[in-house]
């Protein structure tokens, strides 16, 4: 009994720093798109979408436009904090709590792939909205 935790633990100390590393990372991609679009480049917010989302929409303009129309919280940000980094099924999810222009809050959920050029954004999907009590 002592020798497996005894490897749990090695396991455990081994993997904590690597999931630390990938979360900083995570973060710094999801949030430089998300600056991006504030900024309105959406060339650069591209850079940060994986190839299975270039794929999908060919271009950065057709990419910036279904942002636009489909994520308003997304192409107009105000406030970004990032909840749990989860992995499901081999992949990363991180949670995001986002503030739009007019302070309404939206919780979505970031799927990430790491690929040659680093942590990209698989795709993004809205949640129920979070409960906010007074």
């Amino acid at each position: 009994m002592g020798r497996l935790i005894a490897v749990v633990l090695a396991v455990w100390c081994a993997v904590g720093p690597a999931f630390a590393q990938d979360a900083d990372a995570v973060e710094e991609t999801i949030g430089n798109q998300l600056q991006a679009f504030n900024d309105r480049d959406v060339a650069a917010a591209w850079q940060y979408a994986s190839p299975n989302i270039k794929g999908m929409f060919g271009s950065p303009d057709n990419f910036g436009m279904m942002v636009q129309r489909g994520y308003p919280m997304v192409w107009d940000n105000a406030d970004v904090q990032f909840l749990e980094l989860r992995e499901i099924a081999g992949l990363l999810w991180q949670k995001v709590m986002i503030r739009d222009a007019a302070g309404n809050l939206h919780l979505l959920d970031y799927q990430m792939i790491e690929t040659e050029a680093g942590w990209q954004i698989n795709g993004v999907q809205l949640l129920p909205a979070p409960d906010v009590g007074a």
